[in-house]
């Protein structure tokens, strides 16, 4: 029989051991984005793949808030993030310290995630667009490149909060 783990059989580490853990050469960069629930679920999310920071940027909310914290639980504490007025800003920070840019959208010429090989020794840092307009085309156009994930139903978008989950969720493993 599966028994359902409790709280301390599930070997939490603290906020301390957290930051002291290598993280996964991985940077989420959070593009105009506008709720903070979808903020908060990307922070959970990073903390639980050891993602090395957020950009927060443009009108992305920040920490601290109620409604980020309600989806964060507490993973504003543990994932280094950074405020930037701008994307741009926070790609050319990214550049210059060498991390490759993907953008997540569906574009002509788009990598499917199932098909991207993740390059080793790099650092990468994932654009991910607002809920309603996506990634800006700017950011697209000085991306290294985009990344598309596969869909087959009738719609063809999915929540960002969602997007992050696959999109980190496959990077992880193909690290492994």
């Amino acid at each position: 029989m599966n028994q359902k783990l409790s709280l301390s059989g599930l070997n939490r580490i603290g906020v301390e051991e957290f930051k002291q853990k290598e993280k996964n050469p991985i940077v989420i960069v959070l593009d105009n984005i506008r709720s903070m629930n979808n903020v908060g679920s990307v922070f959970r999310t990073s903390d639980a793949f050891l993602i090395e920071k957020i950009f927060l940027c443009g009108i992305t909310p920040k920490p601290p808030h109620r409604e980020i914290q309600k989806t964060a639980l507490g993973a504003t504490e543990t994932v280094d993030w950074e405020y930037k007025t701008t994307t741009f800003d926070a790609i050319d920070e990214l550049k210059g310290k060498g991390y490759l840019i993907y953008s997540i959208e569906q574009t002509v010429g788009s990598i499917m995630l199932n098909d991207f090989i993740f390059p080793k020794q790099e650092k990468v840092a994932i654009v991910f667009g607002n809920e309603v307009e996506g990634v800006d085309q700017e950011i697209i156009n000085i991306s290294n490149g985009v990344i598309e994930i596969p869909q087959f139903g009738t719609k063809h978008s999915l929540n960002i909060s969602v997007s992050a989950g696959i999109v980190i969720w496959d990077l992880f493993n193909k690290l492994q």
